[in-house]
């Protein structure tokens, strides 16, 4: 007997796991109904119950599902004794219990059985499941867990065996009747079920009594939602209740909207802080409040834009008084506040709990501290899939907050909807027990069924328990017509298309339900809520409740412990304490760094120490000289300084800088105005590699709690915002590319970039990117394809949006206190690091201490290259120590050999380094200051008159003093100050102020300061002409002046690495190539540069490779074992120190033997024999990949013979006569192997090294590339400057194929292909489409050597600024070579020949036989021309015949 039967509830459980006897957790029954029938499927009886509510009540999201309503089952339902009764009688005469997802429903009644306690066999009969894997994999639907089947729905299950849907009713005997049949059919074909259900005998004769497909029994069956609505439609005419307020008094009412999302939530809104603020002044609210989804990030910004906006209108308002008028603007009152996800247990992570969504806000600054805290704990401890807490936080934390009730996920409303009003109730009063007056009910509109219903018992509840309601909107965007933009960033924070339809489940994606959620006008809430019109009227109440406060405040900074002897006892702040520790701390440094302590270092000291002492920062300083002596303990580099902090003698006497300010007339400027009380900012470098460790140290002495790094919001730019909304637009990748290729460079912000007018448009972009701008402005204005408009159009609306969070590179936070008294934090993605929820713009400004601790590569490279140095030359170098007037390193500098120098090293900058020729550090400083858009223009003039080409001249002969070391131009911020001082008689207050100004561009104040300058100047006996034409040179160039005292620190570092260069050229350049092995191009540069500087570089040998890159005995430099793909730190460490301990290895055998196999496998062998780093031992590569006479690879019969060689000798050194015998494991012999082409073997060593080492694929073509190509590979692709290369008649460019890429186009069916093709420099896609590709393809495969010409052009008639580059031709290198390049000519001086020269180049010539004419052109003395031609054929032109004619000064060529 088979009892097949289902259940329609009152929702579903909070969790699937839980016992039956966890009454609160399993759902109610609603119906029940059944089928019994025979073993060959007669049916014996079916019953169908509706069961009255007990002490329940039916949610209004399940009655959606089942249609039916409290109403129903009340008026038709039984008693469930009643339905015990009848259902243990049948469960008696069955033998299995049958079901489609039968467990919930056997749950649902075993769970009712258990709270009524009544006895019943159901949870111990046998079950039979017709959705289980076994269904799954008959219907093969996609989709399910780990790439197996979905387990089918009931009307997917019928459908396969029937062919036909059975539209699931959830009506349960509509259900039960579909089960049954499928059930039923699946025992008629045998399948369906696991292995040993039922027999094959009874499957048989089962077939037997059914020939035919199971036909349903044709039960009727009630529609229940009909009969639900009947019933509510009966009893509408009930009694309608009056408001509790009078509606005439809406009129007059203030409106605010209190529950808005920003930005900030993240993916989830599209309005920003500014246009939230704006609105709300236009709309004339008197106060609006910010409640993103579980985080504060915006707070200090809501705060900062509110009274931005409060102060211009106080303004506007006070002049209208003052003229009489009445005043028109509105102050706003900011409210913050949170939508915090309140779950069970914030610190079970065992099972996903989102949460009820409750909104909280803060009443005033204790309010908003327990916010904070409350935000803190939500995105730390609680964080699980979403930020959360749990109420016992919130009673934590309660004072001084109201809460409001929330939307459809708050706690009561999604009660009412899905559990019962008896749960919302319960709710409710726990809310209101903990709150007071200050919670209140949320009720909105949004022209929804199930808000209706649930605002009707919202309404209930008010005045059932006197508590407030309160009418919101809960905005995501600011208009009705964003909500197709804020759809679609919905759809990039789920990765779905827009295309998919709303709704749960698979194949569906979350959306908003319609367009109602924007910022709605005081007038259309009125109008919402005009029949509960208190819900509107009650606002100003909360209003009234919340204080104003601001966030901004002082820095605080963390207690600095000092030593008893300088402490005060009259000193409650400290500062006293501090500040004579500090001048002890300076004046001990001060006695190291001066052989004499003269007058002119004292009074400077003593002045800088007033100044901190006047401004009470003395515990900043002494925080800074801490940790940086902690990083010199710890032997992690420290720069010399950096910014203007290097002007400073306190720092430098302290040790925080390293360069003498007073040798240097170096300044700090806020030491120059006294009126200057904010905080210093000490930017500090640390070796990249150590400043962890130097975080680390200030974490253990300021404590975990008290020391957090700082958020960054990654926000949605101009291109990202149209490649995201194209992407969910479903537009094609190509148009997604072209479009987001309109935006001009260095443009982040559509919506900015709109604004703008002519001029300011001609001044940010580039005259040949307009056009673009132009369709960008035709597309926002809808004119153009749909798709592609559409595209422009939502993206400016999402624009902005913060995407994602991240961490700022260098800022670390120190707190006196536990953080989150300051501000919310958060924790750094995978890490325990607390983040603050406020971004770097507002740190400070919100009183925390905020310290840059930034990573220098170089410095890293510096102790690297000292590192190097000890090993090849066993010296010890003190970089610190360099004598600034070595001749060696200056050479260097005016040679232009400055590839790889810190900040010297581009083309432009080798040029000047060659004119300029410097001889002194000086001159390094100022061209590191002058090197930089602007100032760059001064650099001829500069190196002319440091030659003596052009005169120096100082308008006034007092400005010597200050210009004489930078040849009488003004290159320095400093110089401007000190000039202001000596010639005008300013303070060095009014220096420091007029540098800024000038600086800033602050018009008002240059335009106040200059009657001062002229006037002052003049009484000190200078011509006012000549004070004017100064005035405005400086007004002209001080907006880029630099300071001096970064220029110096970095100019030091520069000169640093310059003399490493000079004097230990392969292991600075070994040092600099393992900094920057993963940049590929910047290794093949540095390879060249090795060339030049007659350093071979080699690959990577077991024998002499370090870890990093390295230098061996005879100044070459190897590629490092860790730069080998697949290699791994572990491997290569262990290879390394195995050789230092024990010596060389002998051969592979001994390699094998000695190498721990734990580190270096299988996989790490296989690199190695790839790379050539085992060629050394004689063997050639391909002979580890030859198959022996067992049928295996060399390599792995060597692997095997180091794991039997080393557990042999395990075992020996274990037994009592451990180490007497030597070892007898045979040398297996390695298998003869046939050569690999050269390709294969180049392109193996690219794979695992990244570039060619042995040689390159192109050297043979090297001349064609270099001298017969206008356009390099790089130069072409998606960043390519297309206008640029439309200025060639044609673009010629060639190299090897790395990679071809086929896609087939979604609306076309046609291929296309992306063929990625890389020269000596560097790589270059080329994208063919359509007839193209068809054309061009088969001369475009991998490892190809290709020569092409082609076209930059307008891709469409009617657009000629949209262009394409149009292949034209596509030749073999090879046949370029052979048919191109007719004649050779190499060009000498005739009195260089002698016989040893001539010698040598026959031999060359001899070894490059080839079909290229070849000439030699000899010049004279007296410049006669002679030209001689080979009789002997041609010579083949490749890389190494090139390389040896341009190593010679004496020689140059030419080709055709």
């Amino acid at each position: 007997m088979y009892l097949i039967f289902d259940t329609e509830t009152t929702g579903l459980p909070r969790r699937w796991d839980a016992p039956l006897t966890d009454s609160d957790n399993w759902p109610r029954a609603v119906q029940i109904a059944w089928q019994l029938h025979d073993e060959w499927g007669t049916l014996i009886e079916h019953k169908d119950f509706l069961i009255k509510p007990d002490g329940f009540d039916v949610p209004y999201d399940a009655e959606k599902v089942h249609g039916i309503s409290t109403q129903l089952a009340e008026a038709q339902g039984v008693p469930i004794a009643e339905v015990f009764k009848a259902f243990n009688e049948a469960l008696s005469k069955a033998q299995y219990v049958v079901g489609q997802n039968i467990g919930f429903d056997i749950n649902i009644m075993g769970a009712e059985f258990h709270r009524y306690g009544v006895e019943s066999p159901l949870t111990q009969m046998s079950v039979i499941d017709t959705c289980t894997e076994a269904t799954a994999n008959l219907c093969q639907i996609a989709g399910g867990k780990g790439g197996r089947y979905k387990l089918p729905t009931l009307t997917e299950l019928h459908s396969f065996l029937f062919g036909v849907p059975f539209a699931e009713a959830h009506n349960a005997t509509a259900d039960v009747e579909a089960t049954t049949r499928c059930f039923f059919e699946l025992i008629r074909r045998g399948e369906g079920f696991q292995e040993g259900i039922f027999s094959k005998d009874y499957i048989k004769e089962f077939q037997a009594h059914h020939t035919s497909p199971i036909a349903l029994i044709g039960l009727k069956h009630v529609n229940l939602k009909e009969a639900s609505d009947a019933l509510r439609k009966s009893s509408s005419n009930a009694q309608t209740t009056e408001p509790h307020a009078d509606a005439s008094l809406l009129e007059e009412a203030v409106f605010a909207h209190l529950h808005n999302h920003t930005q900030h939530s993240i993916l989830q809104s599209t309005t920003s802080i500014k246009d939230l603020v704006k609105i709300t002044a236009k709309e004339k609210m008197p106060a609006v409040a910010l409640t993103d989804s579980g985080n504060m990030m915006a707070a200090f910004h809501f705060v900062q834009a509110v009274q931005a906006h409060n102060k211009e209108a106080e303004a506007k308002n006070k002049e209208a008084e003052e003229k009489g008028e009445a005043p028109i603007e509105t102050l706003i009152k900011p409210i913050i506040g949170c939508e915090f996800n309140i779950c069970e247990n914030h610190l079970d992570k065992s099972r996903q709990d989102n949460g009820y969504q409750v909104v909280i806000l803060a009443k005033n600054k204790q309010g908003y501290h327990n916010l904070t805290k409350m935000a803190s704990i939500a995105s730390t401890k609680g964080f699980y899939y979403v930020p959360r807490i749990d109420k016992a936080i919130v009673e934590q934390y309660k004072s001084d907050l109201i809460v409001l009730s929330g939307g459809m996920n708050g706690e009561v409303p999604s009660k009412i909807l899905n559990i019962g009003t008896k749960q919302a109730e319960e709710a409710l009063l726990w809310w209101k027990e903990q709150f007071g007056e200050d919670f209140y009910l949320e009720v909105m509109r949004h022209n929804q069924e199930d808000e209706n219903r649930v605002n009707e018992t919202l309404v209930e509840f008010s005045r059932k328990y006197g508590v407030k309601l309160i009418a919101t909107n809960n905005t995501f965007y600011l208009h009705k017509k964003d909500a197709n933009a804020h759809d679609i960033l919905l759809c990039v924070k789920d990765g779905e298309k827009q295309k998919t339809p709303i709704g749960r489940g698979r194949g569906y994606r979350f959306g908003m339900p319609n367009d109602e959620y924007y910022f709605k006008t005081s007038s259309e809430m009125k109008a919402l809520f005009k029949d509960i019109p208190e819900a509107i009227l009650n606002i100003q109440e909360i209003i009234d409740k919340v204080e104003p406060y601001g966030l901004a405040r002082d820095i605080l900074l963390p207690k600095f412990d000092i030593p008893e002897e300088f402490q005060v006892s009259d000193d409650p702040t400290g500062k006293k304490g501090e500040n004579n520790y500090l001048r002890h701390l300076t004046y001990e440094g001060a006695k190291r760094k001066y052989p004499e302590i003269t007058d002119e270092v004292r009074e400077r000291l003593d002045f800088e120490l007033s100044i901190i002492e006047k401004t009470g920062y003395p515990g900043y300083f002494l925080i800074v000289q801490d940790f940086i002596a902690a990083a010199r303990r710890m032997n992690v580099s420290v720069g010399p300084g950096r910014g203007s902090a290097a002007g400073s003698a306190v720092a430098f006497c302290l040790d925080i800088t390293n360069m003498d300010p007073i040798k240097y007339d170096l300044l700090f400027e806020r030491f120059l105005n006294p009126d200057r009380v904010s905080m210093p900012d000490i930017d500090i470098d640390f070796e990249d590699s150590g400043r962890q460790d130097v975080i680390n140290y200030v974490i253990d002495k300021y404590g975990e709690s008290q020391v957090a790094r700082i958020i960054t919001y990654g926000k949605m730019a101009a291109k990202s915002a149209i490649k995201d909304t194209a992407r969910v637009l479903d537009v094609p990748l190509q148009e997604s590319n072209r479009l987001a290729g309109l935006v001009p460079n260095g443009v982040s912000s559509l919506g900015k970039m709109f604004s703008w007018d002519d001029k300011t448009l001609k001044e940010k972009v580039r005259s040949e990117e307009l056009p673009k701008v132009d369709e960008l402005k035709r597309l926002l204005a809808g004119e153009g394809e749909e798709e592609s408009t559409q595209t422009i159009q939502q993206a400016n609306i999402i624009e902005g949006s913060v995407r994602n969070t991240g961490i700022h590179a260098c800022g670390v936070i120190i707190t006196p206190d536990d953080i989150t008294n300051f501000v919310p934090v958060a924790l750094a993605k995978d890490s325990d690091l607390f983040v603050t929820q406020f971004d770097n713009s507002v740190v400070e400004s919100a009183g925390l201490l905020k310290m840059d601790f930034l990573g220098l590569s170089t410095l890293t490279l510096i102790k690297d290259t000292i590192e190097n140095i000890k090993q090849t030359h066993n010296i010890e170098l003190d970089a610190e120590a360099f004598p600034l007037d070595d001749k060696k390193t200056y050479e260097l500098f005016q040679r232009g050999e400055t590839v790889g120098i810190f900040q010297y090293e581009s083309t432009g900058m080798q040029k000047y380094m060659r004119e300029l020729k410097p001889t002194v550090f000086a001159d390094l400083i100022a061209m590191n200051a002058l090197y930089r858009p602007g100032p760059l223009e001064y650099i001829p003039s500069f190196i002319k008159r440091k030659h003596g080409i052009e005169p120096i001249e100082y308008d006034l002969p007092d400005m010597e003093e200050y210009l004489k070391e930078t040849y009488g131009i003004t290159v320095y911020q400093e110089q401007v100050m000190l000039l202001s001082q000596k010639l005008a008689g300013f303070t060095k207050g009014e220096a420091d102020v007029l540098r800024k100004a000038m600086g800033k561009k602050m018009k008002a104040i240059v335009d106040k300061m200059k009657p001062k300058f002229i006037k002052q100047g003049q009484e000190n006996g200078h011509d006012p002409q000549i004070l004017e034409k100064i005035w405005s040179d400086w007004e002209k160039f001080a907006s880029y002046a630099f300071n001096k005292s970064h220029a110096t620190c970095y100019s030091w570092v520069a000169y640093q690495t310059a003399y490493m260069k000079a004097h230990y050229p392969a292991e600075y350049m070994a040092a600099l190539m393992t900094r920057r092995f993963s940049q590929i191009t910047e290794i093949t540069k540095l390879m060249e540069e090795c060339k030049a500087l007659k350093i071979a570089t080699l690959g990577p040998d077991v024998n002499e490779s370090q870890i990093g890159f390295g230098v061996n005995k005879h100044g070459e430099i190897r590629f490092g074992l860790s730069a080998i793909k697949g290699m791994g730190a572990s491997a290569a460490d262990s290879i390394v120190r195995e050789r230092m301990e024990n010596g060389p290895y002998k051969d592979i055998y001994d390699f094998a033997e000695r190498v721990d196999l734990s580190n270096v496998n299988r996989k790490a062998f296989e690199s190695l024999a790839y790379s050539g780093g085992f060629d050394s031992f004689g063997l050639q590569r391909e002979q580890y990949f030859a198959v022996t006479g067992k049928g295996d690879l060399f390599l792995d019969t060597i692997v095997r013979y180091g794991q039997l060689f080393q557990a042999e000798k395990a075992q020996q050194q274990n037994s009592l006569f451990g180490g007497m015998d030597a070892i007898d494991v045979v040398h297996p012999i390695a298998p003869k192997a046939e050569k690999w082409p050269v390709i294969e073997k180049l392109n193996k060593e690219r794979e695992l090294v990244g570039i060619y080492l042995s040689a390159h694929p192109l050297d043979e073509y090297s001349v064609v590339l270099n001298n017969m190509c206008n356009t390099r590979c790089s130069m072409i692709g998606r960043n390519a400057n297309m206008t640029e290369l439309a200025k060639a008649d044609e673009v010629t460019f060639g190299g090897i194929v790395t990679s071809v890429n086929e896609r087939f186009s979604q609306k076309t069916g046609k291929p296309f292909g992306f063929v990625t093709i890389e020269d000596f420099e560097g790589t270059g896609e080329l994208a063919l489409f359509g007839d193209d590709w068809a054309r061009w393809n088969n001369l475009l495969k991998m490892n190809y050597t290709v020569y092409i010409t082609a076209k930059c052009q307008p891709r469409y008639r009617n657009n000629p600024d949209m262009l394409e580059l149009k292949v034209q031709k596509i030749e073999q290198l090879y046949d370029v070579k052979q048919n191109r390049l007719e004649r050779f000519t190499i060009s000498m001086d005739a009195t260089a020949l002698d016989d040893a020269f001539v010698s040598e180049l026959a031999t060359v010539i001899e070894e490059h036989i080839g079909n290229t004419q070849l000439y030699i052109q000899l010049r004279t003395p007296d410049n006669t021309v002679l030209m001689l031609r080979s009789k002997n054929g041609g010579v083949n032109v490749d890389r190494k015949l090139i390389d040896f004619i341009s190593s010679n000064e004496k020689m140059e060529f030419h080709i055709n």
